[in-house]
């Protein structure tokens, strides 16, 4: 390998449901950190829906879709804008926000239907509730749990302190 290789990118995993209005606050955040950092850091929603809600779990599913259909984050962002308006619509707005992107409604329906994301979204709450997540936003960073769902303030501050650690360690 040569020196010239990119140092791999800082990675932050936002454990997140998007029926939550918190989630839908910290998005200014998340965006936020994006724009500063670019291809250098690295942000993952991680699904954790929570029992309360009961339109996070096909949100988190119609989010897995919408990777698939390559508009992740588009329909993420989209979505959590509209966390009042889920809670009352439930999986319908889901369909409206994709065709208002793009996306296959048709394939998105039947995603929800047939259940082909639910180990995705499984596997990322058990994995959030192994490394004690117990709501959200929870970020993690270098292996450091930051609770947004108690309160955001300071958060991205001291997120931003561990990534410009993490990236002058890289050179």
């Amino acid at each position: 390998m040569s020196d010239s290789t990119p140092a791999a990118p800082v990675v932050l995993d936002v454990w997140c449901e998007l029926q939550c209005p918190d989630c839908h606050h910290a998005l200014t955040d998340v965006i936020a950190l994006r724009a500063r950092y670019g291809d250098r850091i690295e942000i993952r929603l991680r699904h954790f829906p929570l029992e309360k809600h009961k339109h996070a779990y096909a949100a988190a599913q119609a989010a897995e879709e919408a990777a698939a259909q390559g508009k992740d984050w588009p329909f993420i962002e989209a979505v959590l804008a509209r966390t009042a308006e889920l809670d009352r619509a439930g999986e319908p707005l889901l369909i409206e926000v994709a065709g208002e992107l793009g996306l296959d409604t048709e394939e998105f329906d039947t995603a929800l239907i047939d259940g082909r994301h639910m180990l995705i979204v499984d596997a990322d709450q058990a994995e959030g509730k192994a490394i004690g997540v117990t709501g959200t936003p929870t970020y993690v960073i270098d292996g450091e749990r930051l609770d947004g769902g108690k309160s955001q303030e300071g958060l991205r501050e001291r997120i931003e302190a561990i990534a410009d650690r993490l990236l002058a360690e890289q050179g």
